[in-house]
């Protein structure tokens, strides 16, 4: 059984655990082994921070009572009307299962309750995987294209998907 909540106080080590296995499955090998480690342990420790800054943004998912897919959520910085999916990610131990599709259905019905017609996010042109996923939830490719800098001066390709809420 698939659950969607809130986040709450207490979910900054679930968060923190489901961005870190994620992020390493599918970014690390981009990067300098050091430098990948370096963002695995910090993935692990920020949540805490941005839960009590705005947990209304993030939500959890839980399969069968464990925290499996998370996701981060504002109006965007950069469409203006638009929202943004910050982050989205499954822990690898939930791929294929269907969490984060129930996550991403979640999440856009969350931001349609708050108002927003349409939603974005930007991902990494060479994921295969997130690519394939966001255009399974509906998500088309506006063509845009940027440079993410991840903090280790060599940017990477990143494509922008939009759709409705």
């Amino acid at each position: 059984m698939i659950v969607v909540r809130a986040a709450g106080p207490g979910d900054g080590d679930a968060l923190g655990e489901i961005h870190a296995a994620a992020w390493e499955a599918a970014y690390a090998p981009f990067f300098a082994p050091e430098f990948a480690a370096e963002g695995v342990r910090s993935r692990r420790t920020r949540w805490h921070a941005r839960l009590a800054e705005d947990p209304r943004t993030l939500l959890l998912a839980e399969a069968d009572g464990r925290p499996l897919a998370m996701s981060w959520s504002s109006p965007s910085g950069t469409r203006p009307g638009l929202a943004e999916i910050l982050s989205c990610y499954a822990h690898p131990d939930g791929w294929g299962t269907g969490v984060a599709a129930v996550l991403m259905e979640a999440t856009l019905a969350r931001l349609r309750a708050d108002g927003f017609a349409r939603a974005h996010l930007w991902t990494l042109r060479d994921t295969p995987r997130s690519r394939r996923f966001y255009a399974k939830c509906g998500f088309a490719e506006t063509g845009a294209v940027r440079g993410a800098d991840f903090g280790d001066g060599r940017p990477l390709e990143q494509v922008e998907y939009e759709r409705e809420c």
